[in-house]
């Protein structure tokens, strides 16, 4: 198979495997659901992954690299054109707003395996989650270098609660409030962000 092909398919096994996840659990959701659902053959999905759970783990790997990128893609687009970390920082709150919007029960996911220790996939997960935030953290701390941001803001917990905010805020807009559009809710994050660790 193809590498490009090889990609389409593991993208159709991700879709149909966290559709599934999130509507039954993990637990209840077996392999031959997940290939009849992603219309492939079973052997598809151990010709791809070595089990359910490595299915599951390669899935968190895959979603959160997605955000991360567009995180990332976000804050250099706008430092590239001259805008400030701030500037950067409230364009990466949209891009995660975004990302979510498209890929609600990726997150509702993400979201529900952060709490729960006893999974295999916990340290990859700790290690995606802490990649997502480092892109955050850098752009915090080159905010405060240049005097942006108060040199007396915990850049780490900051990046922390930034990231967690927009994850929160967009499954409660999500599964909550679906009639506001991106813009309103954006803007609300964007005045938190303004105002709090701006201190404007």
């Amino acid at each position: 198979m193809n590498s490009a092909r090889r990609q389409a398919t593991r993208q159709r096994l991700y879709e149909a495997a966290v559709t599934l996840i999130a509507e039954k659990g993990f637990s209840s959701t077996t392999v031959d659901e997940i290939a009849e659902r992603a219309g492939v053959a079973k052997g598809t999905v151990y010709y791809n992954f070595a089990s359910k759970n490595d299915l599951f783990e390669e899935l968190l790997r895959h979603g959160v690299g997605l955000l991360t990128g567009s995180l990332r893609e976000a804050s250099e687009n706008v430092i590239a054109e001259g805008g400030s970390r701030v500037d950067a920082l409230d364009a990466m709150i949209r891009a995660g707003l975004v990302f979510i919007g498209r890929s609600p029960s990726f997150t509702q996911l993400y979201v529900a395996e952060l709490w729960r220790t006893n999974r295999a996939w916990q340290s990859t997960l700790m290690m995606v989650r802490q990649e997502a935030i480092a892109v955050v953290e850098k752009v915090l701390r080159e905010a405060v270098d240049r005097g942006e941001l108060s040199d007396e803001i915990d850049v780490p917990l900051t990046a922390s609660a930034l990231f967690g905010m927009v994850l929160v805020a967009a499954l409660d807009w999500q599964a909550f409030q679906p009639d506001r559009d991106i813009d309103d809710v954006h803007a609300a994050l964007s005045r938190l962000l303004q105002g709090r660790v701006g201190g404007g």
